[in-house]
């Protein structure tokens, strides 16, 4: 008689081992996200630490290379310390004195109010820095009345109408204040104008200089976003003609991290 094998019993997971698995596989998670979220969490947050050192790095480097090009005697700090403003110059140049009876080819620059005409003395400046029509020639800026720009009655500015190699042609002649030797004129492109409020930092722009009579500040472009900042100026007593100027930004991100850079610049106030 022959005996037939007995077949294999299969032999699946029960509800109780399965419940066990599926609770043990959960408490495994649960440590692994422990110790994977800090680390997790420590990099979002430093990535966006280094976002805003960055965004406030660019900004205070921009408001720093613009004061190093402020004409003298122009940087203010109004507004409780959340507004910074200053002429920005874009280059420069001397002239010769009609008292240093210059030769009849060298027209010099002559504060009768009437000659509108002169002469560089060497070659004009050219690239970025070149001298364009409605550019304003600025002698001697004190900082103190005629002979400050930001008066309504100054004598100390006079708009470009054309320049033609190294002479140049005033639109008027109103300039009442002469510079003391080496007879040195600035030409300015326009004021510039930091104003922080409302959770932004802002730059305004106007190609003009405002005076109480005419106190627009021109049009606004975005800086930084969720920003607080505060500016100072003060003269440097051991330095004369000189001040420093202090710009200090704090940015906050959406995540809750924030940021603080501070950054001064030291001005040159000698006309």
């Amino acid at each position: 008689m022959t005996r037939r094998p007995t077949p294999h019993r299969c032999r699946g997971f029960t509800l109780v081992e399965a419940i066990v698995v599926i609770v043990i596989t959960g408490i495994v998670a649960t440590f692994a996200a422990v110790f994977i979220r800090l680390p997790v969490q420590g990099y979002a947050d430093t990535a966006e630490r280094i976002a805003l050192a960055d965004a406030a790095d660019t900004a205070l480097g921009r408001i720093n290379r613009e004061l190093r090009l402020a004409l003298p005697n122009t940087v203010k700090v109004t507004n409780g310390g959340t507004t910074l403003t200053f002429v920005l110059t874009k280059s420069g140049g001397r002239y010769v004195d009609v008292n240093d009876a210059p030769p009849p080819a060298i027209l010099p620059l002559r504060f009768d109010r009437t000659s509108l005409q002169f002469d560089i003395v060497g070659p004009a400046p050219t690239g970025r820095a070149a001298i364009l029509p409605n550019d304003l020639l600025v002698i001697n800026n004190t900082g103190v009345a005629p002979a400050d720009v930001y008066a309504d009655a100054r004598d100390n500015v006079a708009e470009i109408a054309s320049i033609a190699g190294s002479r140049v042609t005033l639109r008027a002649n109103n300039l009442g204040t002469q510079s003391p030797s080496p007879y040195r004129f600035r030409v300015v492109a326009g004021t510039v104008t930091y104003a922080c409020g409302s959770g932004q930092l802002l730059r305004h722009y106007i190609r003009a200089i405002p005076t109480p009579a005419a106190p627009a500040i021109g049009a606004a472009n975005m800086v930084a976003t969720r920003a607080q900042c505060a500016f100072g100026s003060v003269a440097l007593p051991t330095q004369a003609g000189t001040a420093l100027v202090t710009a200090s930004l704090r940015l906050t991100s959406a995540g809750g991290e924030a940021i603080s850079l501070v950054r001064q610049t030291q001005v040159e106030n000698l006309p």
